[in-house]
């Protein structure tokens, strides 16, 4: 079982995160902020991965420290589990359309960790969530799992359906790229024999 927890505590949020990359969907979200909760309720679900995020932050500021903390912790959960990254595949991509909205993901796990997004989020604010903290989040994450991530929004306008085609379809695309491949299990997937 590829799984892992990470446990992080700063002047600004104190975290607890586990993850479960072969789960079933399964997820325990408590972040402090509602619309973070369901994002994440919702990577959990069409990622197949098992995961508990229970976080105390300083919300009475904003949830910056927070969404970008929690980020931190997830990405780091996921490089951890995948310890060596022997058998993955590597490569995921996803086109997801969540209503009007048409979101492309692609990610490598490459050991370098990068983020190119192309998002037009129009509304700063869904409910009382900042939208510009999606970014900071795709950035902690990307750069703590040291991967390669993707993100470019190809139609919408609605926000809330643009972030939560985002968050969905990296996760199909993780999805992808963790899994196993039977054929090749015993070796990683890169000419330089790490990743």
């Amino acid at each position: 079982m590829r799984s892992s927890e990470i446990i992080r505590k700063t002047g600004e949020t104190d975290i607890a995160l586990k993850i479960n990359l072969d789960g079933v969907g399964k997820s325990e979200i408590d972040t402090g902020c509602g619309f973070l909760n369901h994002m994440l309720e919702l990577f959990a679900k069409h990622g197949r991965f098992d995961l508990t995020v229970k976080c105390k932050g300083d919300v009475e500021v904003d949830y910056h420290h927070t969404t970008e903390d929690i980020g931190i912790s997830l990405g780091q959960a996921f490089n951890k589990a995948l310890a060596d990254k022997k058998g993955i595949v590597r490569y995921g991509s996803t086109i997801l359309p969540m209503d009007e909205a048409l979101i492309l993901t692609a990610v490598d796990i490459s050991g370098r960790g990068m983020l190119v997004k192309e998002l037009d989020i129009k509304a700063s604010k869904v409910g009382d969530f900042d939208t510009e903290l999606v970014e900071e989040f795709l950035i902690a994450f990307t750069r703590n799992a040291n991967l390669t991530l993707h993100v470019r929004q190809l139609a919408g306008s609605n926000a809330h359906h643009i972030i939560e085609g985002v968050f969905k379809s990296l996760a199909r695309s993780l999805k992808v790229a963790v899994s196993i491949d039977e054929k090749f299990k015993e070796e990683i997937p890169s000419t330089k024999g790490v990743l």
